[in-house]
Parts: C-alpha cells; sequence; structure tokens
C-alpha cells in the first residue's frame, strides 16, 4: 500500500517522540503494537501498515529526537535500550521536524503559508499518497468568540491584512487544510472547531477528527457511566482529582489552559446522564510525578428505595504510553477516510476522544460498535 505522512505538532515532546519510537520499534519487531485498537485480531479495517507511516513534524523546541527518546527512556516511557536501537528511524525524522509557530507572530497569514509548504513539501519529498496532520502540542486556553471565525472569507481578509486572529492550534489546522491533509486534533485546544475552518475543510474537502484524546481517567468514566445509566442507579455525585506531572502538568498549571482541559474531561458524565450531576474535576501540577499521572475518582449514587452508595476508583498511569497508539490508529483511519472521499468532521473516530467533533454518543461500548462499522465500510 501507498505510505502515508503522520506530521505531529509538537513532535519533540512526549506523545509525539513515543509514538514515531514505537512506530519504529514495531516496524523493526522490537515490540508488540499493544495498545493500538486498529491492531487488535478481527478489526475490520484495511489500512497503510504501520511500517508505511513516514514521521515529520513543526516544534519550536530544538531537543533532537533521539535525546528526547532517551530522556523518556530514563523516565520508563520507553525501554531505556530502546533509542540506541532505532536512532536511524528517530534521526530521519529528527530530519523531517521543521520549526514551529511562535505565538504573537503578528503576520499569521505568512506563518500560515510556510507551515503549509512544510508540510507540501514532505508529502513531495516522500511522494507520500497523502499526510495526517496530528496536533499532540500544549492544551491552550478557550479561544474568545470572534465575528471573523464565522465565515472563511472574513477570516482571510482579516489574515491579509496583518492580523493576529488565530488560535494557535487553528493556525495548524489553517495550514493543514491549504496543504490538502486531514486533521487531528488530539488536545482540548480549539483547532479545526471554527466555523471558518468547517468551511475550509469542506471547500478542500479533507476530513478531521477530535477533540482531546480519551486515554485515562475519562475512558474509564465512559465505560462506567453507561453502566451506572443501563441500570437505572441514579448518579448523585461524580466529582475527580487529578494529579499530573511532565510538560502536560506544567501547561494546564495555568488556570486558562487548565479550564479547557477541564471543560472537556467533564463531558463524558454530562453527556451520559439526562440530569444534572453534581461534582467537578480538579487538576493539580505536581512536578515529582514526571511522566506519570494519577487520578483519583469518587461517585455517588442511589439505588432501590434510595438506598446511598458510593465508588471510588484510582486510575495510575503514564500518558505518553496510553496516548500514542491511538496516535497511529488515528492517523492511519483518516487517511483511509480521506483516500474513500470522507471530508468534514468524522464523528465515527469518537470512540478516541473526550469531546467527540461531530457529535455522538459518549458510552464506550456504543462508540467502539459506530468505529467498528465505520472501519468496516472503510474496507
Amino acid at each position: 500500500m501507498d505510505k502515508v505522512g503522520v506530521w505531529l505538532i509538537g513532535a519533540r515532546g512526549s506523545v509525539a517522540t513515543t509514538a514515531t519510537a514505537g512506530a519504529a520499534a514495531i516496524k523493526a519487531g522490537l515490540a508488540p503494537p499493544q495498545g493500538c485498537v486498529t491492531e487488535t485480531p478481527h478489526f475490520p479495517a484495511t489500512l497503510v501498515p504501520l511500517a508505511g507511516l513516514v514521521f515529520g513534524g513543526h516544534d519550536i523546541t530544538e531537543t533532537p529526537l533521539r535525546k528526547r527518546a532517551e530522556q523518556l527512556g530514563r523516565a520508563g516511557v520507553v525501554p531505556p535500550h530502546l533509542p540506541d536501537l532505532i536512532a536511524a528511524d528517530l534521526d530521519a525524522a529528527d530530519a523531517e521536524i521543521r520549526p514551529g509557530h511562535v505565538p504573537g507572530d503578528r503576520d499569521q497569514a505568512a506563518a500560515a503559508a510556510r507551515l503549509s509548504d512544510d508540510i507540501a513539501a514532505f508529502r513531495s519529498r516522500h511522494r507520500l499518497a497523502r499526510v495526517v496532520v496530528v496536533n499532540v502540542s500544549s492544551t491552550e486556553p478557550p479561544a474568545a468568540e470572534r465575528p471573523e471565525f464565522a465565515r472563511l472569507a472574513d477570516l482571510e481578509e482579516r489574515l491579509a491584512a496583518g492580523a493576529d486572529v488565530l488560535p494557535p492550534s487553528s493556525l495548524y489546522a489553517y495550514a493543514a487544510f491549504q496543504a490538502g491533509c486531514g486533521y487531528v486534533e488530539f488536545t482540548p485546544s480549539t483547532g479545526p472547531t471554527l466555523p471558518a475552518l468547517a468551511e475550509l475543510a469542506a471547500l478542500r474537502r479533507v476530513p478531521y477528527a477530535g477533540r482531546d484524546g480519551k486515554t485515562g481517567e475519562t475512558l474509564v468514566k465512559s465505560a462506567l457511566a453507561p453502566m451506572f445509566a443501563s441500570r437505572a442507579l441514579r448518579v448523585r455525585s461524580w466529582s475527580g482529582l487529578n494529579l499530573l506531572g511532565g510538560g502536560d502538568g506544567a501547561t494546564l498549571a495555568d488556570p486558562a489552559a487548565r479550564s479547557s482541559k477541564q471543560l472537556s474531561k467533564d463531558q463524558v458524565v454530562a453527556g451520559v446522564f439526562d440530569e444534572p450531576v453534581e461534582g467537578q474535576t480538579h487538576i493539580d501540577f505536581v512536578a515529582d510525578l514526571g511522566e506519570w499521572k494519577t487520578a483519583w475518582d469518587h461517585v455517588t449514587f442511589e439505588g432501590f428505595l434510595g438506598v446511598r452508595m458510593a465508588l471510588q476508583f484510582t486510575w495510575q498511569g503514564c500518558d505518553s504510553a496510553l496516548a500514542a497508539p491511538l496516535v497511529l490508529d488515528l492517523a492511519r483511519l483518516v487517511a483511509r477516510a480521506h483516500e474513500r472521499g470522507r471530508h468534514g468532521p468524522l464523528p465515527e473516530l469518537g470512540y478516541f476522544f473526550k469531546n467527540p467533533l461531530g457529535g455522538g454518543e459518549h458510552a464506550l461500548a456504543a462508540q467502539y460498535d459506530r468505529l467498528r462499522a465505520f472501519a468496516e465500510e472503510l474496507s
């Protein structure tokens, strides 16, 4: 099958480095595709092989990819010996990383053209059938509504005038669409959700998916919440505490960025139950946790004759190791959807996200059934 490019925004970050290293390890036979949904037995998709993925991206940091992988090896995110074994693949991907957009650059039209040209040149250089752009960079604060976000013509008029109007994630989505590429918003950032960008995606006939990868606590919520609903148990409150280290935790220490994440994480409970549920998710940065995170949830519910009961669970995991295989899944699925002529949002990929674009179920089992039906359609 034709090769597919995976262009990562935040290409030297923990998630992107783990995805790049993981794909190289699988290709070399050094690791099984553990965690890749599309590689499970009898998954009904015809997708580009993992060995057919070519990596590049944008980043504003200059730490070489191999050095970043070595850091993740010391942190226990990847096997410590792995970076040496796949050094050639890491170096090849690192050679395809270009300087990213620096927020505050006033000439966003020129920035978008440069970003788009970088992606198009990558596609041409490697003779790729298509490229999927995946945003795994730091979470942004929610974007304020602006009149020019409603129509593409108004947005492009403002950009041509030299205005700094788009959030960084939306600028990357704009560049991806202009290059004729599919896009995945793996963060809770605004990304492709602006009406003007939806118009551009339709014009360029490219698909996109998101938003905010569902990897840990919210994954458990999307499995447990439907259990309560289907058993007619009334959930009265659902509160969570998330302790995060690493770059993600440091970013979310900013209240503005944290609000985007909290809103996204609370979508599942609100989307499953017919009546309001008390409680919300809290996020704290704990630098000592490094690349790891811990989530503790407390649920109160009512059973027969109003008897009050409670459930508590604790989730501990490495977010990069949980997210990386989903990035590979999504790149392959969006590339195949693009090949089959799909464009606009892909709600069928809601299984992977906390706040799925295009609407649909929040219940995990129903989302998985829809994903499998979509994969069969793509095949």
